[in-house]
């Protein structure tokens, strides 16, 4: 009696999971915005996003214009009054919201993009690779972000290509931690061990394999690294390491206005306003994405 030799593809078929988890994150976006802290938080960045990009064309004045005297109040020409050499405060804010939504977007998505190559190759590669790129990590880490930043921008000058690289650098081992603890779980789950068994390229089992599996923390990540991004961008601004004058830029305007904001607060409240509103926008959206990925939605929120 023969039996029929079982070609290797038919014996570790399938090699791909199921079509459940490679949409995994569609799933998770479809249950938190049923909640209404998502949407809440959306709604709030959305309306930031848009004063950002819409603001410079409705703006009353050029941010560099002189429409009144230094710190003069509210009035029909300056709706919220001038700053502390008599520009017209609103024009500045209007035109301000660019630069620190646009850097910090740019900032996660480098940021983000670096972490999930580190982690996701420390967890499937595991031996000395693993080790050095957790303990590289681990270097990182023990600089405060701020602090990482503000070395590199002041050795190297306040250039934004620059601040843009400081940042992402100090989020990319936040988020390979995160990254390689959540792909640790996947590594050794029979579809990888299928992919690795016919053959399938390194690059493609880490991207097609292990990336579709760890989608629901990586979103998290995602939202909260632009959430730390939008702090930094204009911390560093404030600090005079970011968009310099007399560019417009809400963190560069708490700093030009904070000296008289007894006289003239609306120079320092108004980008104050929009960077905390702003973060709280970007907070409720990543909780809301968190827990509709750990499965705490029990719809009671809709």
């Amino acid at each position: 009696m023969t039996t029929e030799a079982i070609p290797l593809e038919t014996a570790v078929e399938p090699l791909a999971p199921p079509s459940l988890r490679q949409r995994q994150w569609i799933q998770v976006l479809r249950v938190a915005s049923r909640l209404t802290r998502t949407r809440i938080g959306l709604a709030i960045v959305t309306l930031m996003v848009l004063i950002a990009i819409f603001g410079p064309v409705v703006a009353p004045h050029s941010p560099t214009e002189f429409v009144a005297l230094p710190n003069t109040g509210p009035s029909g020409h300056a709706l919220f009054g001038a700053d502390y050499i008599g520009r017209d405060i609103f024009s500045r804010f209007l035109y301000g919201g660019r630069t620190v939504i646009g850097l910090a977007v740019l900032t996660t998505a480098l940021g983000v993009s670096l972490g999930v190559l580190v982690g996701l190759t420390a967890a499937y590669s595991s031996g000395i690779v693993d080790e050095v790129l957790m303990r590289i990590c681990d270097v990182f880490l023990a600089f405060p972000q701020i602090l990482f930043a503000l070395l590199l921008v002041a050795a190297l000058g306040p250039k934004l290509w620059l601040l843009v690289l400081a940042i992402a650098i100090t989020h990319a081992p936040r988020v390979a931690r995160v990254m390689r603890g959540a792909a640790l779980q996947v590594v050794e789950r029979d579809f990888v061990k299928a992919a690795e068994a016919v053959g399938e390229k390194r690059r493609r089992i880490v991207l097609g394999e292990l990336l579709p599996n760890v989608t629901s923390p990586l979103l998290v990540e995602i939202g909260l690294r632009l959430t730390y991004s939008i702090g930094l961008v204009a911390a560093l601004s404030f600090l005079g390491f970011g968009i310099q004058p007399p560019n417009a830029d809400w963190g560069l305007m708490i700093f030009e206005n904070r000296l008289s904001i007894t006289v003239q607060p609306w120079g320092v409240l108004l980008p104050v306003l929009a960077i905390g509103v702003l973060t709280i926008g970007t907070n409720l959206v990543t909780d809301g994405i968190a827990r509709a990925a750990i499965g705490l939605d029990r719809g009671s929120e809709s």
